[in-house]
């Protein structure tokens, strides 16, 4: 005869489950504050660069590596088109303005000069023959004029003659009233042909002015055109040292086409680039220095290129006295350009870290020496050695300043 058995409790039935749901809530809870807890990342001393946090006198500055240049660069350009007919100086000689650097041919612009004073010639044997024409022509004019006023002369005369009969009654009132009006005549006559023969001087002398300022003119044009000869022959424009010669024998230039350079080696300058980070805290004339052996040269800012290349811009300093005595083209300096002067400030040095974190923030080591956490800084002026802090860290303090790159998103780096 079975005997029936007591109901077990719930609990008891279920607990296997009970076991199992408790175990994956308890690893739910352990994820939940791992990932909640600040990622810690570990390691070695020797694998970091720290720096302590100071007070220190700050200047900030920048240094400008450069390269001597000459002051100033000429281009050198044919006027003429031409063919290059002989290469007179040699490239790096030092040459003076006037000096023949290039011969060109060109025989198109020989025959149009030739044909220009063949034209002047013509001209000018016309010219000569219009003069004589003229000459005449005036001699003419000044013998018709001579006889005309001879004439009134003698008509006037006469009249007074034929009055004088007439009063002594040698002539009659009709042979004196003949006279006169033969007189009127004669004498009108005489002053129109007189202002005709003025007119027609006036005419020649015209027509004479005229042919000179012609030939004057076309005088002027042949000058015009025999210079452009002379401009065949491409000559410095100034002195300095002759570079880049882009020409050679047989080859065709055009005009305006640019065949050398000529440097000005009588004054340097330095070429340098810097960050754009500087751009609005430079101007022209802005001092800046060269040290150089024992010797401290002082340079100015003669320009700035204000077009951003590459996050850098071009800055070129001239030196205000004397020079390194082995100063060359193509020589590289160091100049040091300073934007405030010397004043204690709360600094750390220079590190890789300002490349990941934009100098926001840093690692500070805490008290135990063994941590270090994120705190966000706040950086102001920098040089070359340091960056200044003005807030975020204090005297004393100490930071890793080598780079974050392998750090990923570590809050806290555990150092041993």
């Amino acid at each position: 005869m079975d005997i029936p058995l007591p109901k077990r409790p719930w609990y008891v039935r279920h607990r296997g489950r009970l076991f199992a749901g408790a175990g994956a809530l308890m690893l739910i809870v352990a994820l939940v504050l791992t990932t909640l807890r600040p990622k810690t990342l570990r390691l070695a001393a020797d694998s970091l660069s720290i720096s302590e946090v100071t007070q220190a006198e700050f200047t900030e500055y920048v240094n400008a590596d450069g390269v001597l240049q000459p002051i100033r660069t000429v281009r050198v350009g044919a006027v003429e088109a031409g063919t290059v007919s002989e290469i007179v100086a040699e490239e790096g000689a030092m040459v003076h303005a006037g000096d023949t650097l290039i011969v060109l041919t060109n025989p198109e612009l020989e025959q149009q000069i030739a044909d220009q004073r063949a034209a002047f010639a013509r001209l000018l044997r016309t010219q000569q023959e219009k003069a004589l024409e003229m000459k005449q022509k005036r001699i003419t004019i000044r013998q018709q004029t001579l006889q005309t006023t001879y004439e009134l002369t003698r008509l006037e005369k006469q009249y007074r003659l034929d009055q004088e009969e007439f009063r002594m009654g040698i002539k009659s009132r009709a042979e004196l009233d003949l006279a006169e009006a033969e007189y009127q005549y004669r004498h009108r006559s005489a002053e129109l042909q007189l202002e005709s023969l003025r007119s027609d001087s006036a005419l020649a002398t015209l027509h004479a002015e005229s042919t000179q300022s012609e030939l004057a003119d076309e005088q002027q044009r042949l000058r015009r055109t025999e210079a452009r000869l002379a401009d065949l022959v491409v000559r410095a424009p100034c002195d300095g040292q002759l570079s880049n010669i882009n020409a050679v024998p047989g080859q065709k230039i055009g005009s305006g086409s640019e065949v050398g350079e000529i440097k000005i080696m009588d004054r340097f300058r330095l070429a340098s680039s810097l960050n754009e980070y500087y751009i609005d805290k430079l101007a022209v004339g802005q001092l800046a220095t060269v040290t150089y052996g024992d010797a401290l040269y002082p340079l100015r800012i003669s320009r700035i290129v204000p077009e951003v290349k590459d996050h850098a811009f071009g800055v070129d300093l001239v030196f205000t006295d004397s020079m390194p005595a082995n100063a060359r083209i193509g020589k590289g300096y160091q100049a040091k350009i300073e934007f405030s002067a010397s004043e204690p400030a709360v600094v750390i040095p220079k590190g890789n870290f300002y490349a990941f974190t934009g100098g926001q923030w840093v690692f500070k080591i805490t008290g135990d020496g063994h941590t270090a956490v994120r705190v966000p800084i706040t950086i102001g002026r920098q040089n070359p050695v340091s960056y200044e802090i003005i807030d975020g860290l204090s005297v004393g303090d100490r930071v890793i300043t080598s780079g974050y790159d392998s750090f990923g998103d570590a809050k806290e780096i555990r150092i041993k």
